[in-house]
């Protein structure tokens, strides 16, 4: 029978190079590291991550409804075949392509609305750049995210929602990659992505945060880290 103490042996499990990060973070004393404070950290950590999928997804679907609504006021409801708008998306040498990603998404799915969770969460957000303003969000922003305000410019709102959907996207990809985010302001994270759904529906904002359970979780944070 192992004489192994439990704890030891789910570090071990869990593997000591992805387990560093949590007994780095949790050590009071140099080389005097607590195993149960890593693990109860990296617990926190999954539980945490695990909330804040729900916010995440009621994000993702109403940008990328957003977005879906813009593009069919200036390409039809059939957007994803349009050739004007296939020749308007970037394709750099390096790097995520927008072109070839709706093309290939395009000829796998014979309807729009089975395109629009096909494509990735950066083809949304590769839209709110400065390249469409002046087809897209100039005429179309009020339209589809109605609940900007007034006080900024369209332009300045377009920009806002991009830099708030990569601060989105970089939580989303470590969360899908487990990976730690317990050294980010998850409250902050939490917030914006409250104002992305405003910005759309804020009845869909307050439901969401009815919702969710991820703002609970952040406060038993077992740990205050650096």
């Amino acid at each position: 029978m192992s004489t192994t103490p439990p704890e030891l042996a789910i570090l071990t499990t869990l593997s000591r190079a992805r387990m560093a990060t949590y007994e780095i973070a949790t050590t009071r004393i140099p080389q005097q590291s607590n195993p149960a404070d890593a693990l109860a950290l990296y617990g926190w950590n999954a539980q945490v991550s695990s909330a804040l999928l729900l916010p995440l997804h009621m994000c993702e679907v109403a940008i990328r409804n957003a977005v879906s609504d813009a593009l069919e006021l200036v390409y039809g409801a059939n957007w994803p075949w349009s050739t004007g708008l296939l020749r308007s998306l970037p394709m750099p040498q390096t790097g995520y392509r927008a072109r070839s990603d709706l093309q290939a998404t395009g000829a796998r799915f014979n309807t729009t609305g089975k395109v629009i969770p096909e494509l990735k969460f950066i083809f949304w957000q590769t839209m709110f750049t400065q390249r469409f303003d002046k087809r897209l969000w100039t005429p179309h922003l009020t339209a589809v995210l109605p609940h900007h305000g007034q006080s900024k410019s369209i332009a300045d709102v377009r920009d806002e929602v991009y830099k708030d959907l990569e601060v989105v996207r970089q939580l989303r990809n470590r969360i899908a990659h487990h990976e730690p985010i317990f050294k980010r302001n998850l409250l902050d994270d939490l917030s914006k992505v409250e104002q992305l759904i405003g910005l759309r529906c804020p009845a869909t904002a307050a439901w969401m945060r009815a919702q969710e359970d991820a703002s609970r979780i952040i406060a038993l944070k077992p740990w205050t880290t650096p």
